[in-house]
């Protein structure tokens, strides 16, 4: 058998061969003005480049310089775009450089307009698999193309783009938040970029103006759904896992039945993780934890209305309620501090087509025996500590909604997590504002500081790129069979251990400026929590070096 292009060491055989404009194309081994008179010689690139050598640190000036000049964030990400098909060294150098202000700009939440406009602005690939559904005898092939010249795949994030951030079926444009989320793994985590795969899978769309549009490139067709797609997907999973042994699958932006679905039929058997069901719980289960802190009840004390009942909303009690039990209760008492509220109101068991999430979180009709549908009769009839949103309906958590929390509750926890900024249920200067200067506020997408009765309180964001960057890093460090709970709350344990939460108007999650360090703590946490559960298949005699020596770091190195 020949030996497959992605095995360790080929892709670096092959790409030290490379010579002249070749050279210049690939974006892991160019380093455009920076190749030194030597290399220039050595490698045929004498007359192919301009007569100066810059060293990296130059050439990250220069192009921050250019992207400092650009007057939107989507300017921004189209031009940094362009610079990781040159260039990858110097993309990640540049986003590491000026972490806060260009996460926002290659991720959330600038990515949504990449994803609305990728047909329109598709100028060539982006190193991404395409995998059309209507072909899965075309898996293996594409997963094997996607990964020549690179080394062994350790991470696939794959969507279906049925489910976007909080902006819907985008089809095969969703191909972006792979690319992106990948992007985030390699500036925060560390994860080396030549052993990545994005994904998406091509299964049509039901968005009409993008089956109409003559941009559109696509499959032009309604979703396949059922057994046909669930056979796709299981086809993609043989294939991904006989090419790459062990790899982690990462599921992102799937619909919220497909996503929950695949979760649950993989999760026990194969490396596996859905950010978007438990990512966010985990970033929630953190914030809980510093909750907790803050207000000296324990996570087990609090009551939950969770103000969307979708996949995302299911998960974030599901991860919480994890914790819970991890503290002792029993899961049938846990549950009991839940209260889901979707587009009917309170959920009851009494509704029709509940999801198995929903199910599970149902509140007995018994209980409450008129329908709640309003969200301010809600906290009057429930008296919550917490209130989450992952609804993506702006606006929701009103002042009458706020004030009710505070009168309830000292310091009331109010979460107004949608993505992206204009699907956030509440701004979180209204919701200080409202509250008198008492709640404790995380946001989804970045918000400013806010300025009330003297104190500066520094807001905290649901930002998943705290947690899954480490995870992934932890993960794929252990060598893990599968992802267990353990994990997963030693995920959100980690991330709480960065800030002090004893001051005035301190951030409930960390700021984003401090991604990587985070990233470091979560890996260790995971990698000792995997090993710990039984399930890390690699040899680790020093956690901290172990992960230390893992991370890739954006220099240039000696073509030889």
């Amino acid at each position: 058998m020949d030996r497959p292009v992605w095995q360790e060491g080929h892709g670096k055989q092959t790409m030290a061969q490379l010579m002249g404009k070749e050279l210049l194309n690939n974006p892991f081994l160019n380093k455009g003005t920076a190749f030194s008179e030597e290399e220039r010689k050595e490698y045929g690139l004498t007359g192919l480049l301009p007569t100066a050598v810059r060293t990296l640190e130059e050439q990250v000036e220069i192009e921050y310089a250019k992207v400092s000049r650009l007057t939107t964030d989507y300017e921004k990400n189209g031009y940094l775009m362009s610079v990781y098909n040159m260039n990858r060294v110097l993309y990640y150098r540049l986003v590491k450089d000026h972490l806060e202000e260009l996460m926002p700009v290659i991720y959330t939440p600038t990515i949504a307009d990449a994803v609305m406009n990728f047909s329109e602005d598709y100028e060539r690939p982006n190193e991404a698999v395409y995998l059309d559904a209507d072909h899965p005898e075309q898996i293996r092939q594409a997963l094997m193309s996607g990964a020549a010249g690179l080394e062994n795949i350790d991470l696939m994030v794959i969507t279906d783009g049925e489910g976007v951030l909080g902006i819907g079926d985008w089809g095969i444009e969703g191909v972006m938040i792979s690319v992106g989320k990948l992007a985030v793994y390699t500036v925060a985590g560390g994860m080396n970029p030549k052993r990545v795969l994005p994904v998406v899978v091509d299964n049509g769309t039901n968005r009409k103006e993008l089956l109409e549009s003559p941009h559109y490139i696509g499959n032009r067709h309604e979703r396949r759904t059922g057994e046909g797609y669930y056979r796709f997907i299981d086809q993609l999973v043989k294939d991904a896992e006989d090419l790459f042994p062990g790899v982690l699958f990462h599921w992102e932006d799937f619909g919220r039945g497909n996503a929950s679905t695949i979760l649950e039929k993989y999760r026990k058997k194969i490396c596996t993780f859905n950010d978007d069901i438990q990512g966010t719980g985990v970033m929630m289960s953190a914030a809980m934890n510093a909750v907790a802190e803050v207000t000296g009840k324990s996570v087990k004390e609090h009551r939950y209305v969770i103000f969307g009942g979708g996949t995302a909303g299911c998960g974030v009690a599901d991860q919480i309620l994890l914790e819970m039990t991890l503290q002792g209760m029993s899961e049938e008492e846990a549950i009991g501090h839940f209260y889901l509220v979707d587009r009917y109101g309170l959920v009851t068991d009494d509704m029709q087509e509940l999801t198995a999430g929903q199910t599970r979180y149902a509140r007995a009709k018994a209980e409450f025996p008129h329908a709640l549908t309003d969200l301010a009769e809600i906290i009057d009839a429930v008296q919550p500590s917490v209130l989450i949103g992952t609804s993506g309906q702006p606006g929701r958590f009103t002042e009458e909604v706020v004030r009710k929390m505070a009168q309830y509750n000292d310091r009331p926890a109010i979460l107004p997590i949608s993505n992206p900024t204009k699907l956030c249920e509440a701004k979180a200067e209204d919701v200080i504002r409202w509250s008198e200067g008492r709640a404790l506020v995380v946001t989804g997408s970045p918000s400013r500081p806010v300025e009330y009765d003297g104190t500066t309180y520094i807001i905290g964001q649901a930002n998943n790129a705290l947690l899954y960057p480490g995870l992934g890093l932890g993960i794929v460090v252990a060598k893990a069979r599968t992802v267990t709970d353990g994990m997963l709350s030693a995920a959100a344990h980690g991330i709480v251990s960065l800030q002090d939460l004893s001051k005035k108007g301190a951030p409930i999650l960390p700021p984003v400026r401090y991604v990587r360090e985070a990233s470091r703590l979560v890996a260790k946490a995971v990698v000792e929590a995997a090993i710990r559960d039984g399930v890390a298949t690699a040899q680790i005699q020093d956690v901290d070096q172990a992960v230390a020596a893992a991370v890739w770091n954006p220099e240039y190195v000696s073509m030889k």
